[in-house]
């Protein structure tokens, strides 16, 4: 029997990030899940582009992406699966997105992946950062443990990181506008059990957010629990994503 080919899992960034953080995930676990970092508009890959803070034409740009990526790979495998990965800020936006995709390419994802995020109906309804000083909010990026120390002792590097970590809390306070999203495909929650900012309770919410069996892997660790060992989450995923070949 031939080895199906890999899942393509398209992975959104967590806030202030690019889809670099990625890269070490496209070796970590061979060719079993095929990593694919996706960018919004102005920033990584598509630095060159105007930045969007619309939150819903973020959405639409970054689905196009997918969607274009997918036709394209459909031309070579035709029964290619694809599923969607997003962690923190990124969570929200790929289940949106993977959603717009679905529309669009008139298939569905396998499953979207969402990780150490708040649904949007217990998102904060303003934005904890907009009283801090960059200075206050560099000392939170640094407490968070989620960005390249050798980055944030870079002035220039670290007056970038916070520009692009307040037009994401921007484009944050505007998830609101999906509080009612509901999507025909399976959701899978990973939850860190020890993550200050989420509870693996709070995480079960995205269910509500499916009309498929949702289901919920909880791990060790802290709010970037899923970045320590990229090998482990994408073990994860390969579970969730492959159930049907994976003796459980």
């Amino acid at each position: 029997m031939p080895r199906p080919q890999p899942v393509r899992l398209y992975c959104v960034p967590y806030a202030g990030a690019t889809s670099s953080i990625y890269r070490p995930w496209q070796t970590a676990h061979g060719a079993v899940v095929r990593v694919i970092g996706i960018d919004p508009p102005g920033r990584g890959t598509r630095s060159r582009e105007p930045r969007v803070l619309d939150y819903r034409e973020l959405v639409d740009s970054m689905a196009n992406h997918v969607a274009v990526d997918l036709a394209q790979s459909w031309d070579q495998v035709s029964d290619l699966r694809y599923a969607t990965f997003g962690h923190s800020f990124g969570a929200m936006l790929s289940l949106a997105v993977a959603d717009a995709v679905a529309r669009a390419v008139g298939r569905p994802p396998e499953r979207a992946i969402v990780s150490a995020a708040l649904p949007p109906a217990l998102q904060p309804p303003g934005d904890e950062t907009a009283a801090l000083t960059d200075d206050e909010l560099l000392d939170k990026i640094r407490a968070d443990g989620g960005t390249a120390p050798e980055l944030l002792a870079h002035k220039a590097m670290a007056g970038y990181l916070v520009r692009l970590m307040r037009e994401d809390y921007a484009i944050r306070r505007q998830f609101h506008r999906d509080d009612a999203l509901l999507v025909g495909f399976p959701i899978t929650t990973l939850a860190a059990r020890q993550d200050r900012y989420v509870t693996p309770e709070q995480m079960r919410r995205w269910a509500a957010h499916s009309t498929a069996q949702s289901r919920q892997v909880e791990i060790g660790g802290g709010h970037f629990a899923a970045f320590a060992d990229p090998a482990d989450t994408l073990l994860i995923a390969h579970h969730q994503l492959n159930e049907h070949l994976v003796r459980r």
